[in-house]
């Protein structure tokens, strides 16, 4: 009855490429997500389905210290500019940005709202983001999201999985999408092969699909701190795929995201080279979009429209 699609799903894995995709066809989305994610997919943004972010949130969760590289940055009015001007599919910040400098740009820049978020001066061994915003909150704003970081592996998941809950049923009964920032912190993640190991990141984007998220954001894979996993350990069986570039890891951790959207975080600010080579590796893994920050807007303003356009034709190419 089933065989069909049980061996199209069998193909895809040996072919290596992603046999659940995300799309706005998909059954699950309703029709108030539908058209909130087509600003993003398609009406802004490289308008091929794939999306382009432009995250601000760092300054609650680094501090001022990120803007120190290109110091007009921090004034989101830079950010908003760029995004504009630059074509990005949106923008995401926290509630106190978006309600001092949104209305500017209302209908012209699409908001992601953050709705929790920390300092990064107490310890991650018990990483929690408490709620600083609500789902009406960005109904309010004009947003077409909201973000929600949940930090996989904490000791704390438990309250975590709770508040993600709450935000989850809120959006859906405002037809709004939720974007995880699925995020390996804690105590437990340092010792089971670090944050950004396979296993952790493969892992996290598991826990989006299984918690509903119509998004979710994660870092590129790496190999394990120490060049393998406990062999006592949860991750003991990763041992096998140790050895995996960042780029073959991605590809599992998109098949592991199901039908939920995959965007990569750019991370820490690098050179042009690299960034166009991050850039092309996530698109060549199947995944929805990327969320670029730092490297983007710790750059002089010039300089970020140009490396954001060829992004984007990179992009409208994938």
């Amino acid at each position: 009855m089933h065989e069909e699609k049980v061996r199209k799903i069998e193909e895809g894995i040996k072919q290596k490429r992603r046999v659940e995709g995300f799309s706005l066809d998909l059954s699950h989305i309703g029709p108030g997500e539908k058209r909130r994610l087509a600003e993003f997919m398609y009406n802004h943004g490289p308008g091929n389905g794939k999306m382009l972010f432009l995250p601000i949130d760092q300054g609650l969760e680094h501090g001022p210290s990120d803007f120190f590289p290109n110091p007009p940055s921090g004034d989101f009015e830079f950010q908003l500019c760029l995004a504009e001007e630059g074509g990005y599919s949106g923008v995401v910040c926290h509630i106190g940005l978006a309600e001092r400098h949104m209305k500017e740009f209302a209908g012209r820049v699409p908001l992601i709202l953050k709705v929790n978020g920390k300092t990064n001066i107490p310890s991650d061994e018990e990483a929690f983001s408490p709620l600083d915003a609500t789902v009406e909150d960005a109904v309010r704003l004009g947003a077409d999201a909201v973000g929600y970081t949940l930090y996989v592996g904490s000791p704390r998941q438990d309250d975590d999985f709770l508040q993600f809950t709450e935000i989850r049923q809120e959006a859906k009964r405002f037809g709004m999408p939720v974007i995880m920032w699925a995020y390996p912190r804690g105590k437990f993640a340092e010792i089971h092969g670090g944050r950004d190991s396979f296993a952790m990141v493969d892992y996290a984007a598991r826990v989006a699909n299984e918690l509903g998220a119509t998004l979710v954001k994660l870092n590129l894979p790496k190999p394990p701190q120490g060049g393998e996993y406990k062999p006592d350990g949860p991750f003991k069986k990763y041992n096998q795929y140790k050895d995996l570039s960042s780029e073959e890891a991605l590809v599992s951790v998109v098949q592991s995201a199901g039908r939920c959207g995959v965007l990569v975080s750019g991370g820490s600010k690098m050179g042009d080279e690299d960034l166009l080579k991050k850039a092309k590796d996530c698109l060549d893994a199947g995944v929805d979009g990327l969320i670029f920050g730092r490297n983007m807007w710790q750059r002089k303003y010039e300089d970020a429209l140009k490396i954001t356009e060829e992004i984007k034709k990179m992009m409208k190419r994938a």
